[in-house]
């Protein structure tokens, strides 16, 4: 059994442990879906210090026949790019369970109820990013559904029942095309060179231009669904809103990634030649994402629709660099994905705090915050320098990359794309002076700081941000060698430079 099989079961061994609990315990609960959180966190982090990222090749490679009629595996393996966002996930999680501790107790079904679902989706988060058998990828990337849509629907507040079913449908209208893509190809592989869904076997088929073309579509509507990318975006604002800090995290911090991931993983590497045919197409989505996102952002009075606008904003400039098909943009576009994670984490955690404490998440009702609250206002501050992509900090690396990536192939959309940056500092700065500073607000003078337990639960995530903006060589090391080899099985070489005279 592989050590990848093992991470992904301890969430499932942890939901059953916080079962068997009486429901009245929800300290346990709690305590025990936090520990059994970090240890997978821990275990995780040692699974990378014995990936070898000199070659590009899947590791912890696993394959066991599941459903032979069909010749349906469960086969795992992870590269550098799966590895990043499995990291992502495990550490993320525990950091939630910690920051959002009484979460839980707004429900319609109790503490229980809440860590099981959140430990199934940690599950089905590290399969989908280990799948290598594309049936099995498909299975997890629907089932990641169910425990998000009662995240938000049970636990949520405001319209949240909406919200659950608007994102559910959205996701499974994707979910559906993928599927019919994912027949498409089983048959023609089945004619080809015998039914199969592993993905090295699939990439090899010979598929005409048009049924190509069909094929790569069913797949990156799923995912541009998913990642949200304009015009597929317009569950993820009302989601944002309606759930809770601690599943917005997750929802935007890790689960949107799979959106981006299966564009390189699928739409890349089974469609290359369409992917080259809808580039100009899918290029230019990004670009009015960005710029969508941006002036979105910009009109929000409330907090969290206000992050939720950044991430379409942000997933832009991933998309754009995944599908500038040069080296330094893919690996941009993935490193970005990681720095977004925990700055929109840092971003969530702290507007949730700030909105337990006001009973408000209208961004005008903060004002003063850095005098009665100060260090939560300068990790709102850091959080938010993040999103706008303030050298020293993680996002500015990645975005440079993705934005130099683009130009050596598509000069307008980068040059368009800078624009985004200028945004930015718009729909950050000014927030940031209407919660931070000016008068204080009505109701904000006895507001309480940070305690010892979201001190600790924060402290990670901006000690990330930070060095990652000064070095991010580390994870750059596992990310570039996949990266460059996705770049160069999708038929694409680096374009070279004219130096003048």
């Amino acid at each position: 059994m592989s050590l990848l099989t093992i991470i992904g079961g301890l969430p499932l061994l942890g939901a059953i442990i916080v079962s068997l609990i009486p429901s009245k315990s929800s300290e346990l609960i709690k305590r025990v879906a936090f520990g059994a959180t970090l240890a997978i966190a821990v275990t995780s982090i040692f699974l990378a210090t014995g990936f070898d990222k000199s070659i590009t090749a899947m590791q912890y490679v696993q394959s066991n026949a599941w459903i032979t009629a069909f010749n349906i595996n469960y086969a795992v393996g992870i590269d550098g790019i799966s590895l990043v966002l499995i990291l992502l996930s495990t550490i993320l999680v525990p950091i939630v369970i910690l920051a959002t501790w009484h979460e839980s107790e707004v429900g319609r079904w109790g503490t229980k109820s809440f860590y099981i679902l959140i430990l199934v989706l940690e599950a089905m988060m590290i399969g989908v990013f280990a799948a290598t058998d594309l049936f099995l990828f498909y299975v997890f990337f629907e089932a990641m559904l169910i425990p998000v849509y009662f995240l938000i629907g049970g636990y949520g507040t405001g319209n949240r029942s909406a919200a659950a079913v608007k994102f559910l449908l959205y996701s499974l209208f994707g979910g559906l095309l993928m599927l019919a893509s994912v027949i498409g190809i089983y048959v023609i592989a089945g004619n080809q060179i015998g039914a199969t869904f592993d993905l090295t076997k699939l990439a090899t088929l010979q598929i005409d231009n048009t049924t190509e073309n069909l094929l790569f579509l069913g797949f990156f509507i799923a995912f541009a669904i998913k990642a949200p990318l304009w015009p597929f975006h317009t569950w993820l604002p009302d989601a944002a809103k309606a759930a809770t800090p601690g599943t917005s995290v997750l929802l935007l911090g890790v689960l949107d990634k799979v959106g981006t991931y299966g564009m390189i993983r699928f739409c890349t590497a089974l469609f290359p030649d369409a992917s080259k045919t809808f580039t100009p197409l899918i290029i230019t989505l990004a670009v009015i994402s960005i710029i969508y996102g941006a002036f979105m952002a910009i009109g929000q009075k409330d907090i969290k629709g206000l992050i939720a606008f950044t991430s379409i904003s942000h997933f832009g400039f991933i998309t754009m660099g995944i599908f500038a098909m040069t080296s330094q943009g893919m690996s941009g576009a993935n490193l970005y994905m990681v720095n977004h994670g925990f700055s929109t984490a840092a971003l969530f955690l702290v507007a949730g705090w700030m909105m337990m404490r006001r009973g408000s998440s209208t961004i005008t009702d903060f004002g003063g915050l850095q005098r009665v609250t100060p260090v939560m206002a300068w990790t709102f501050f850091i959080a938010g320098m993040s999103g706008l992509a303030l050298p020293g900090l993680s996002s500015f690396v990645s975005e440079f990359l993705v934005l130099v990536g683009t130009y050596t192939r598509y000069p307008v959309a980068a040059v368009i794309g800078t624009l985004g940056i200028v945004l930015a500092a718009l729909y950050i700065l000014i927030p940031i002076q209407k919660t931070l500073h000016g008068p204080t607000s009505s109701g904000n003078e006895n507001l309480k700081d940070l305690s010892l337990r979201e001190k600790i639960a924060i402290s990670p995530v901006i000690l990330i941000i930070v060095v990652m903006g000064f070095y991010p060589k580390p994870v750059l090391d596992l990310i570039n060698p996949t990266a460059e080899k996705v770049v160069v099985n999708a038929g694409f070489t680096d374009p070279i430079a004219k130096m003048g005279k």
